[in-house]
């Protein structure tokens, strides 16, 4: 996840951050000077699924996909996204913005791989040597890592297909949910194109409408009542 931009890189660089086990067994990256987590403690690999395979990617229809996620992390919703191109024999352009990136160190500790599969060791080790600004093959998928701040991204219009909207919650990280960075969303969406996000706060879904955005209101994954997808318009 990106980290709100208030917070410099040196700054960042002194958080302590802990690798903690969440309710499915799989682990993600808590700070506790920001009292956040990377992913969900009810379950990491589980709400990645909910949200961004099962609500996102599987909605789509096309054998050709392209993929912008908002805070590449830990890799988690790229490896997830690998695992559901190869099973569905599709191919897929990732791009990943992230301005602060997880050291080796950390990505180390994470047991994604005992949930997902031991196959994936290699691609996923792969993803992380990638270099940034870059693009390498991963079998189905096309990765490119953006080491970059949100507000410093220009994107490009009409490119994506799916967005996984994936900050920081707007009680951390409430620049990441104003309209200034949400216009960016909007411009780089296809028509047709979606935003996915485990967030259902009611100032972000209306933001998005004012974009243009047709707006639905699913299932949460565990610990959530409600997550939101949102629908670019012609």
């Amino acid at each position: 996840m990106l980290l709100p931009i208030r917070y410099s890189l040196s700054i960042f660089a002194d958080m302590k951050r802990e690798i903690t086990k969440t309710a499915d067994g799989s682990t993600t990256i808590y700070i506790p000077e920001m009292d956040e987590n990377y992913h969900s403690h009810h379950g990491a690999i589980q709400e990645a699924r909910h949200v961004f395979i099962k609500h996102g990617l599987e909605s789509l229809v096309q054998e050709d996909i392209t993929v912008f996620e908002m805070g590449f992390g830990t890799g988690l919703n790229a490896l997830l996204t690998l695992e559901f191109a190869r099973r569905q024999k599709k191919q897929v352009r990732y791009l990943g913005l992230e301005a602060y990136p997880v050291e080796s160190e950390m990505i180390e500790k994470l047991n994604y791989l005992e949930g997902i599969g031991k196959e994936f060791r290699n691609d996923f080790e792969a993803m992380h040597k990638a270099a940034w600004d870059q693009t390498i093959a991963i079998h189905e998928l096309e990765l490119t890592k953006i080491h970059q701040k949100i507000e410093e991204f220009q994107p490009k219009i009409d490119s994506i297909d799916i967005i996984y909207f994936d900050a920081f919650g707007p009680r951390a990280q409430s620049d990441m949910w104003e309209l200034p960075v949400l216009e960016k969303m909007a411009t780089m969406l296809k028509p047709g194109g979606i935003l996915v996000t485990y967030c259902a706060q009611g100032q972000f879904k209306r933001h998005l409408k004012s974009l243009g955005f047709e707006i639905e209101r699913l299932p949460g994954p565990p610990g959530k009542r409600e997550m939101t997808r949102a629908t670019m318009l012609a």
